[in-house]
C-alpha cells in the first residue's frame, strides 16, 4: 500500500499490539502528519526504529482504512475518562516541550481526521466558533456528503465588531469540506438584555435558525475556560465588560460552551448572562445525538471537567497532559474520605 493511501486510513487497536509505541508512532505519522525523523525526536529513538513500529502497527492491523475503536481495546486514559464520564475519549500524544500553539495544532489536525468520518449525508451540524474550532477547520479534509447543513450554533456580534467575517469563515471551511449548506447565525454573542433577545426569537428570520439548530444531528464545539492560559476569544474578544465578568465570578462561573456558561458541577441555572446569551441552553445541546467537544491546554482543565459534569459531550478530543491531569484530579477527588469532597 502506498504510504499516500495509508495517509487516508485511520487506526484500530489489535489486541495483539503489546507496545505501546507502536501506537504513538501511528498516531503521530498517520493522524498528525508528522515525519520519522520527527516521530523518532520525540520518542527518543531512531529513524529505522520508527520504521520498525510503523510496519509492525500495518501488519498487526493497528492502521486500517477504517476506524475500529472498541471500547475494551483504547490505551488507558482513553478507558479512564470513558469510566468516569460515559465520552469515547480521543486523546493526542504530545511532548510537554511544545508550546500551546503547537499542542493546538497537533489537536486539531487530529480532531478533524477524527470528526470528517463521522460526517454523514442529511446531517445537521451546529458548529460553535472559536479559537478551537477555527484551528480544526483548518484542518478538515474534503468528504462528499449529500443534503448536509453547517448551521452556526451562536452568534458573534459585539459592540466591537458583527464578528460575521471571523464565524463565516470558520463555517465556510466546514461547509467546503462536506460540500454542505452553510447558515449563519447574525446575531449578537450577547445581547443587552434578556427581553430583547426574546423579541428577536420570535422573529421569522431568527426562528428558521432556531429550528435548525433543535435538528441537529451532531455538535462540534471548544470549551471556553474563564481561568485559561491563553483566554478564550469570547473573554477578550469585547463581548464581555467588566460587569459582566464580576457577573460569572459570583456565579462560580468555569466556562462556557457556545457562549452559555456553567459552573463547576455542571450546573447552570441562575446565571443571569445565560438569558441574554445567544447560544443553545445546555438542555438542548444535551438532546443532540453526538456532540464533539475539542479542548487543548492544561489550563482549561477547569472548563473542561465543568462541560463533562454537565454531559456536554459524547465524544472528547483532548491533549495528552489535559487527559493526565483530569485523570489524576478525579482519583484524588474520588480518593477523599466521605465528607470530604465539595466542602
Amino acid at each position: 500500500m502506498h504510504k499516500r493511501a495509508e495517509r487516508t486510513g485511520t487506526l484500530s487497536r489489535s489486541p495483539s499490539l503489546s507496545n505501546s509505541d507502536s501506537l504513538r508512532a501511528a498516531q503521530m505519522y498517520y493522524l498528525q502528519d508528522l515525519t520519522m525523523d520527527a516521530i523518532a525526536h520525540e520518542l527518543h529513538t531512531s529513524r529505522s526504529t520508527v520504521s520498525r513500529l510503523l510496519s509492525a502497527a500495518r501488519d498487526s492491523g493497528l492502521v486500517q482504512i477504517q476506524i475500529r475503536s472498541p471500547q475494551e481495546l483504547t490505551p488507558e486514559l482513553e478507558r479512564q475518562i470513558r469510566h468516569r464520564y460515559q465520552v469515547d475519549a480521543h486523546v493526542v500524544p504530545v511532548p510537554d516541550t511544545l508550546n500551546e500553539g503547537e499542542v493546538l495544532d497537533r489537536v486539531a489536525l487530529q480532531a478533524a481526521r477524527t470528526i470528517t468520518p463521522l460526517v454523514d449525508s442529511n446531517a445537521v451540524i451546529g458548529v460553535a466558533w472559536g479559537s478551537t474550532l477555527s484551528a480544526v477547520s483548518r484542518h478538515l479534509r474534503q468528504k462528499t456528503t449529500h443534503d448536509c447543513t453547517i448551521v452556526q450554533l451562536n452568534g458573534s456580534g459585539n459592540t466591537r465588531t458583527s464578528g460575521i467575517s471571523y464565524a463565516s469563515e470558520i463555517l465556510r471551511r466546514f461547509g467546503q469540506a462536506y460540500s454542505a449548506r452553510v447558515e449563519q447565525f447574525p446575531v449578537p454573542a450577547f445581547f443587552d438584555r434578556a427581553e430583547t433577545k426574546a423579541a428577536m426569537w420570535n422573529e421569522r428570520s431568527v426562528q428558521r435558525i432556531l429550528d435548525l439548530q433543535e435538528r441537529m444531528t451532531m455538535s462540534v464545539f471548544g470549551v471556553g475556560s474563564i481561568d485559561s492560559d491563553v483566554p478564550s476569544h469570547v473573554y477578550t474578544g469585547g463581548y464581555l465588560d467588566e460587569t459582566d465578568l464580576d457577573g460569572l465570578a459570583a456565579s462560580s462561573v468555569v466556562g462556557d460552551v457556545a457562549t452559555v456558561f456553567f459552573r463547576a458541577d455542571g450546573s447552570d441555572d441562575g446565571i443571569a448572562m445565560n438569558t441574554r446569551a445567544s447560544g443553545p441552553p445546555l438542555s438542548q445541546l444535551r438532546q443532540v445525538h453526538r456532540r464533539i467537544c475539542v479542548v487543548s491546554g492544561v489550563s482549561k482543565i477547569n472548563g473542561l471537567r465543568g462541560a463533562l459534569a454537565a454531559g456536554l459531550a459524547t465524544e472528547l478530543i483532548l491533549d495528552e497532559a489535559t487527559a493526565r491531569r483530569l485523570v489524576q484530579e478525579d482519583i484524588t477527588v474520588h480518593s477523599e474520605p466521605p465528607g470530604k469532597v465539595g466542602l
